[in-house]
């Protein structure tokens, strides 16, 4: 009969460099020595100062061990604000930036290694930090929560991979000189430049897609009736795109058939909308990032969470339905839908009347008809299909305002 192996409890934190890959891809020798020299510099001076211990090194990331709960938190809160200072003047093709994830659990002792559910739960929890961020487990929160004079944001219970039951997590809020400065964004400030770029789909759809801003990422699921350039102008869009902009990257799309991508593609459905959204975040080089969806693009960035929940930080929905009208059972209105759907394929491109006055009209209501016509777009009118039932493992929905000043 084996004899139990020894265990005790430990605070865990995982810690991994947010894009190594990518920055190993640009400079392989350059991001080995910064990491090299933040570790020397800070990371390990401060986890010696905090009791803590280096358990092993995995290239791209670190698992340490604390006797305490609050040394460790403190730590990497430490840890955490030294890196954003020391990353202040580099780009972001140079920037080391990292990941934390704290679990307070019992661990199996291996010499100087070890094992158990506690390591790999502080390994999935440090999936879910944001760059630059330290989420932590319920029982991280509830040791620490009147002790450090911070505050967390509940991301409420979530699936881990590997990991049998759901755990509760919380995002320590980290407050940093300036941020109360940023928290609003300046739009007294001129509008930041557009830049447009061009990358092609599997089935080889040419996309267009725009970069404004900078700062944490923003990926704008595809709408249809969009155009990159025109909506940049919108005095129904802009000043959104503008507010974003002014503290993230934003990156929009034009749907396939629409605006400055193909006009005719291949091929025009969901799984194709999907895959859309797939190639632009790839062609963009963003790995992790906050999804909007608005109308038509709700459905898709669900889908896409689904698929990929380790690139998702934030799902924004607004404006988005369950089902669609095919699926009312109501002829009479699928009758309407599907003739007003004819009109509009035949008047695109064409100076007719009965597509002037019809098109506009469904849309802006309250317009003269001499203004409908002024603002008639050229733009495809994809057929919608069916959206599938599709389930997602987490879901945050905000208010427009609440977002833009987030």
């Amino acid at each position: 009969m084996s004899e139990d192996p020894e265990r005790r409890l430990a605070a865990i934190v995982s810690a991994d460099v947010v894009g190594y890959s990518r920055l190993m891809g640009l400079d392989e020798v350059g991001t080995l020595e910064s990491l090299r020299t933040h570790r020397r510099e800070l990371i390990d001076p401060k986890i010696a100062e905090h009791g803590g211990r280096i358990v092993k090194t995995m290239g791209d990331g670190l698992l340490l061990e604390f006797p305490s709960v609050v040394a460790a938190v403190k730590c990497a809160m430490a840890m955490q604000n030294g890196m954003v200072a020391r990353n202040a003047d580099m780009s972001d093709d140079a920037a080391i930036r990292f990941r934390v994830g704290i679990h307070l659990g019992d661990v199996i002792i291996d010499g100087d290694d070890i094992h158990g559910d506690g390591v790999n739960i502080a390994a999935r929890v440090q999936e879910v930090a944001e760059p630059d961020g330290i989420c932590v487990t319920a029982d991280v929160y509830r040791q620490v929560e009147t002790r450090l004079g911070v505050s967390f944001a509940s991301l409420g219970d979530r699936t881990l991979k590997n990991i049998a039951q759901p755990a509760g997590l919380y995002a320590l809020r980290l407050e940093r000189d300036g941020e109360q400065q940023s928290k609003s964004p300046d739009l007294s400030a001129p509008d930041p430049s557009q830049e447009i770029l061009y990358c092609s789909a599997p089935d080889g759809t040419t996309l267009a897609y725009a970069i404004t801003g900078e700062g944490s990422p923003v990926v704008k699921a595809a709408t249809w009736l969009s155009h990159l350039e025109y909506d940049w102008k919108s005095v129904v869009w802009s000043h959104l795109w503008r507010a974003l902009s002014a503290q993230h990257k934003l990156i929009r799309y034009d749907e396939r058939g629409n605006g400055l991508s193909d006009a005719r593609p291949k091929q025009m459905t969901f799984e194709a909308w999907v895959e859309d959204l797939e190639t632009v975040v790839d062609a963009a080089g963003v790995e992790r990032f906050d999804l909007l969806g608005i109308s038509q693009g709700v459905a898709v960035s669900i889908a896409y969470a689904v698929r990929h929940p380790e690139r998702v930080s934030h799902l924004v929905l607004h404006g988005g339905y369950a089902q669609g009208w095919r699926n009312f059972d109501r002829p009479d209105l699928e009758a309407r839908q599907e003739a007003l759907m004819t009109l509009m394929k035949d008047g695109r491109g064409k100076r007719l009347l009965p597509f002037a006055s019809c098109s506009p009209r469904s849309f802006c209501q309250a317009r003269t008809p001499s203004r409908r016509r002024c603002s008639t777009s050229s733009s495809g009118f994809p057929r919608q299909p069916k959206t599938p039932p599709v389930s997602t493992m987490f879901l945050v929905i905000s208010m427009w305002r609440n977002y833009c000043r987030k």
